[in-house]
């Protein structure tokens, strides 16, 4: 199995941004160039890059957003996009862009009945579903609101509709560099036998080691945002690592 690094592209009002938490209070700005910076991470050797349109989640539109993913695609890397995607014809601009994956969050909770459909129209290599966790708990809507709801049940719900890959991310330490829950990725992975790509608080290349290590268990990636964009992880060396 081959483990990917996925570097971060959050996008907000058109600008390259990191929240602590997903909070919008709590916003760094790292630069109004999102090309550019997807050039940077492809230049280093990134091969996949994982890109949000934070407006879209927190249901703002994000209309610059959008605007700004052909030239993110032009880098040459294969992207990987959420952010507020609920309907089909959401997915089929995405796709028609020249996205590689798309990711549905709250559309998995609301609307089972879409991702069903859309894993037939589209194949289960052109789905995935974000599973966002806080205390035990799937979030949607931005992790905004609660519903009630264990990852591993939507897991499994997910898996019956056709659905191969989750992207797990404990908001918990989202964007606190506190370390990844590689305990907790895994678990998933091994509970449901999907591909698990992990998400959150990813801080030194120690994370990228012990997400490596769960790879037995289906965790196949990791997403890594604020500590790229610190400077605390070299991408290239963290790539290096995964080979």
């Amino acid at each position: 199995m081959k483990f990917t690094i996925y570097p971060a592209i959050d996008l907000r009002s058109g600008a390259v941004v990191r929240l602590q938490q997903g909070d919008p209070d709590r916003q760094t700005i790292f630069g109004d160039n999102p090309q550019k910076t997807a050039e940077q991470w492809v230049d280093a050797g990134a091969e996949w890059l994982h890109v949000v349109n934070l407006d879209g989640a927190f249901d703002e539109g994000g209309g610059a957003n959008w605007q700004a993913l052909p030239g993110i695609i032009t880098s040459g890397a294969k992207v990987q996009f959420g952010g507020g995607l609920r309907t089909k014809k959401d997915i089929a601009r995405a796709l028609q862009r020249g996205v590689s994956r798309v990711v549905l969050g709250t559309a998995a909770v609301e609307d089972p009945d879409l991702i069903a459909d859309l894993v037939r129209h589209f194949g289960s290599e052109k789905i995935a579903v974000g599973i966002d966790v806080l205390h035990g708990q799937v979030r949607t809507h931005g992790w905004t609101d609660s519903a009630n709801l264990s990852p591993e049940i939507l897991a499994l719900q997910m898996r019956a509709l056709g659905v191969n890959r989750i992207i797990y991310t404990d908001i918990e330490r989202d964007g606190l560099l506190s370390g990844v829950n590689y305990e907790s990725t895994g678990k998933l992975a091994h509970t449901t036998g999907m591909h698990v790509i992990a998400s959150g608080g990813v801080a030194s290349l120690d994370d990228v080691h012990a997400a490596l290590n769960q790879i037995s268990s289906g965790v196949d990636g990791l997403i890594i945002g604020r500590a790229l964009y610190d400077g605390r992880i070299d991408l290239a060396e963290a790539l290096k690592i995964c080979q």
